[in-house]
């Protein structure tokens, strides 16, 4: 595989689509395909006949390890033996009656239906390669078996071979990403509007995927990035934003830990731009972008805060709002400001804090030309108008008085540059 090949799509949970790159070329899904196959036997089974056989712990070792947990189960489904256990299950426990063939459509049928029926494939020579060397795969598989993991009637070659095939299952970035993308949607596919998986075995989904979804790198990766993601040896990445949208990335270059260098570089510097990571601040984080909020819902959200709480006299709102660097002069559509409402609604109070305290005009029009005090008239808020007109009687006469100040001045200026005309050089 070409190690230059770069791909990165998005579909947002509305439906949107973008992609870059190499995004056309099918590729396996390898360990992409443990959140999915565990979201089908969530959803067909429910959480507490899946989790009978299969923790819910990151291991700290080896994905493909010979280790079980203390209850001797595989420790999460994102690893080998935790996949092979939850194939174990679809294939024993979901419509037993089926064949191994039955099984595969049945899987392959799912998968498409999260993908919106996009393109969606079988690599029968990756098939077969894997299952020539898969020494370490059927020793977990036989380990297991010796521990009592699987349900009764389980057909160990059977689930071999069946994982194996889920393993080569082909797609691109772009059937992927929407595969993430309903995901993301609670289980509900963006491109058809089917509700293809219920929202509790979503949850669950992508609760291990943010823990154990990376190999080794699981633990780092949660604390850089704060996403839920799904790495391939295929060089993809699974990527899911909750109740936002879905991100496939594919580079075949792996690092160390098995995960795509490229994919997770991509990673890191997207939750350094924008707050996607789970426990980013949506509030009151400034450095960085907040692409679920349209241009002006920010400044929109300012002004009615700010209104309401002039309108319902909660001074300490008022404050809090000041303090946070807030502009109190700021009016709504019609032009009414945090002044013109409190003094419609006659809160002394909270007129006296605006003027004061934050210095704003005493009388501003609105679209109709009518200032606070009319307002204040207008409701009977008599005390509200007597603040008003002295306020305006007391800043008329500093006013004028600063004029006749500068007048003054200027006639002394005037008066010392003519005497300075008029006498002579030294």
């Amino acid at each position: 595989m070409n190690p230059e090949y770069w791909g990165v799509s998005v579909c947002t949970i509305d439906g949107q689509r973008f992609s870059i790159g190499d995004t056309l070329i099918p590729f396996t899904l390898q360990s992409c395909s443990k959140p999915l196959t565990y979201a089908i036997a969530l959803d067909r089974l429910g959480q507490e006949v899946v989790h009978q056989y299969v923790g819910q712990e990151p291991s700290g070792r080896n994905f493909n390890e010979l280790v079980l947990d203390y209850n001797k189960k595989p420790h999460n489904p994102m690893i080998n033996a935790g996949a092979i256990l939850i194939c174990s299950l679809l294939k024993t426990l979901v419509k037993p009656e089926m064949g191994l063939a039955e099984k595969f459509d049945f899987t392959m049928d799912y998968f498409k239906r999260l993908a919106g029926g996009e393109n969606l494939g079988f690599n029968n020579a990756v098939f077969l390669s894997e299952r020539e060397a898969a020494d370490r795969n059927y020793a977990l598989g036989f380990y297991m078996r010796e521990h009592n993991c699987y349900p009764d009637k389980t057909n160990l070659r059977e689930i071999m071979d069946f994982y194996f095939q889920c393993c080569a299952m082909e797609a691109n970035c772009e059937t992927m990403s929407v595969m993430a993308a309903t995901l993301a949607n609670g289980g509900i596919c963006p491109i058809t509007e089917e509700k293809v998986l219920k929202p509790d075995s979503v949850r669950d989904v992508l609760s291990l995927m943010h823990s154990c979804g990376m190999y080794d790198y699981s633990g780092q990766f949660a604390f850089k990035v704060g996403i839920p993601a799904k790495s391939g040896v295929s060089g993809s990445l699974l990527v899911v934003i909750p109740n936002v949208m879905g991100i496939c990335m594919w580079s075949p270059p792996l690092d160390p830990l098995g995960n795509s260098c490229r994919g997770v570089q991509f990673c890191e510097e997207l939750v350094r731009e924008f707050n996607f990571h789970r426990y980013d601040n949506l509030k009151h984080a400034t450095n960085k972008k907040d692409p679920r909020r349209h241009k002006y819902e920010t400044k929109g959200l300012s002004i009615v805060n700010l209104l309401f709480s002039a309108a319902s006299g909660d001074v300490t709102a008022m404050r809090r709002h000041r303090l946070s660097g807030m502009d109190m002069t700021l009016s709504d559509y019609d032009g009414r400001t945090a002044l013109h409402l409190a003094a419609s609604e006659g809160h002394l109070d909270c007129v006296e804090f605006l003027i004061e305290q934050c210095g704003v005009l005493h009388n501003p029009k609105d679209r109709w030309g009518k200032r606070p005090v009319d307002e204040a008239e207008t409701f009977g808020h008599m005390q509200v108008v007597e603040y008003l007109n002295n306020y305006a009687l007391a800043y008329k006469t500093e006013l004028e008085n600063k004029q006749n100040e500068c007048v003054d001045d200027n006639d002394s200026c005037s008066k010392t540059a003519e005497t300075a005309v008029q006498s002579p050089l030294p």
